[in-house]
């Protein structure tokens, strides 16, 4: 599979990097262009290149969504339609400015991406976990330590392709529900970057 990445920073660079160790290709793009991207694709070797924002949309068969949430609006739309679209965003009103829906509890921040993203099947994953540790804790299957981290997403279909990456790399997943409940592991809840099992995870979501 390709998976193109809008966004390449510290989330966006180790989810490419553990999908190249999952046997896929992966589609770097940033704010600032390809050419700044030539020392990372370096170094994530063959199966990885750089591209504008637009291309990587076009060529990835699945999409990562790893920027700022101010830098939504950013996003390329038509590149998406049709396709699985993982946000892994969070909200930081001193980074992003307020938004006044997001403040009172009105909308999620990957329920405005489905909304920016109209024809995509939007699923919140990888953003409940710090970046390093999507390489550090990772554990094979038979490991009791394994650790489980949620995703949320109207798609059924779209959610049980995110999980099948995500147990690639090395985690079980907890299906939270519907996009909306994203917000159970968004930063500040007691769900956010807790190192967790499934039955821990599980009363976690439950107290947002």
């Amino acid at each position: 599979m390709k998976i193109g990445f809008i966004g390449s920073g510290h989330i966006g660079s180790i989810v490419a990097r553990k999908a190249i160790e999952a046997g896929h290709e992966v589609i770097l793009s940033n704010s600032r262009g390809p050419q700044t991207l030539r020392d990372l694709v370096g170094e994530l070797g063959p199966h990885a290149s750089a591209a504008t924002a637009q291309q990587a949309g076009e060529q990835g068969d699945m999409v990562v969504v790893a920027v700022p949430l101010k830098d939504l609006d950013d996003v390329p739309v038509a590149p998406l339609a049709g396709k699985v679209v993982i946000d892994t965003m969070n909200y930081y009103p001193e980074r992003d400015g307020h938004i006044a829906a997001l403040d009172d509890g009105t909308t999620t921040t990957s329920e405005l991406t489905a909304a920016q993203l109209p024809q995509s099947k939007v699923v919140k994953a990888f953003n409940s976990i710090y970046a390093a540790e999507i390489g550090s804790t990772a554990r094979p299957a038979s490991d009791p330590q394994r650790r489980t981290l949620p995703i949320a997403g109207d798609d059924a279909q779209a959610k049980r392709v995110v999980a099948g990456l995500i147990e690639s790399f090395g985690f079980d997943v907890l299906d939270a529900g519907p996009l909306h409940e994203g917000f159970r592991f968004q930063n500040g809840t007691p769900a956010y970057c807790v190192r967790a099992g499934r039955a821990e995870l599980e009363t976690l979501l439950a107290q947002a």
